[in-house]
């Protein structure tokens, strides 16, 4: 019976899918706040690039 509940509370088989959904959370978290803090200053940068040429 112990041996049995040693088995099933060690099993680690969907750890690394839950790690993974982690990570890839997180990666496209800290690209959303890039794109939300540096959107608006690239795209007047680019802005003014183009008002350079006539």
């Amino acid at each position: 019976m112990d041996e049995n509940r040693y088995r099933l509370w060690n099993r680690e088989e969907g750890a690394t899918s839950v790690e993974y959904a982690l990570v890839a959370s997180l990666i496209a978290g800290v690209i959303g706040l890039a794109v939300s803090v540096l959107g608006g200053q690239i795209l007047n940068m680019f802005t003014v690039a183009a008002a350079m040429f006539p």
